[in-house]
């Protein structure tokens, strides 16, 4: 087919890669040139803008970094809706926010042009190797039709219903994600406090109930000190309220409070992280601040 592919950071670049891999015809485009490179190399085709792009792809792909980028590069004066042939499809990937994917598709709907919204869990490691958990909502039927090119990227793909759907199922996703890392994060700082050696404590819980993707490769960050960043914090931070924001808005559509109490706290120390100027670094750098407040108190 003829795909186009919108935003190649770190996970966007090996999701396009793996797509032209199955033999499908790749248009791209990128704000920066070296992010376009690998794939121009890789025999794809570099357009200028979104809208030069779009007429050139029976479906088109975006993995940007937020709402206002997507809003941007899809409703924007140079985006997608403005080149996009009727009929074809629009494949969002990244983590926005459910209101902002409802919005977008409706707006592409009325140029006849489908959408889904497909975020995506597995990391940079998940990009790489074709193995992420793909979350997508919108019609089935557009689901049916784009599924076999989700699977040249990943392997749990799901519809998860309509428009929307599928960001709503990431905000759950990265809840559970984030307070797990938070709980990993206290248990490695707790087991160093009491003198143990904290990585065969995390050797320990990961043959029993506690055992966990964050455990398996957040903890073994924390434990050799690479905060080096896979995915960088800030991005969390994004994640993070937009999934607070859900269970505010469900609180109200029930008539009462929906809580969060976890999130709240991993969200206090997610804030605190990115005020020690880590934005940039990995999520596990988290443990940063669980010592952080542990000296505090010791003082």
């Amino acid at each position: 087919m003829k795909l186009g592919f919108i935003g190649l950071g770190v996970m966007g670049r090996p999701m396009a890669l793996n797509l032209m891999k199955h033999g499908h015809e790749m248009g791209v485009y990128a704000r920066r040139a070296e992010a376009v490179a690998p794939l121009v190399a890789a025999g794809a085709v570099r357009y200028a803008t979104p809208a030069e792009l779009a007429p050139n792809a029976e479906i088109t792909f975006t993995m940007v970094t937020n709402s206002r980028d997507v809003e941007e590069v899809v409703l924007g004066e140079q985006g997608v809706i403005h080149g996009a042939r009727e009929g074809s499809v629009l494949v969002d990937m990244e983590t926005i926010s459910p209101a902002v994917a409802r919005a977008v598709a409706a707006a592409l709907e009325a140029k006849g042009i489908a959408m889904l919204d497909a975020p995506v869990s597995g990391g940079p490691m998940g990009a790489a190797q074709a193995t992420l958990s793909i979350m997508a909502g919108g019609k089935a039927e557009v689901f049916e039709r784009v599924k076999p090119l989700l699977a040249c990227m990943g392997k749990t793909i799901l519809h998860m219903g309509a428009s929307g759907a599928g960001q709503i199922t990431k905000a759950c996703n990265q809840l559970a994600l984030l307070v797990n890392a938070q709980g990993t994060a206290e248990a490695m700082t707790l087991a160093h406090a009491c003198g143990l050696d904290p990585a065969r404590v995390r050797e320990v819980l990961l043959g029993g109930v506690a055992a966990s993707r964050v455990l398996e490769l957040f903890g073994e960050r924390m434990v050799t000190r690479d905060f080096s960043a896979g995915i960088e914090a800030r991005l969390y931070h994004k994640d993070l309220h937009i999934a607070l924001g859900l269970a505010h808005e469900a609180g109200l559509a029930h008539e009462a409070g929906l809580a969060v109490p976890a999130a709240a706290l991993t969200m206090q120390s997610v804030n605190a992280l990115i005020g020690r100027g880590e934005g940039g670094s990995d999520l596990s750098a988290l443990i940063k601040v669980v010592e952080g407040m542990r000296m505090r108190n010791a003082e």
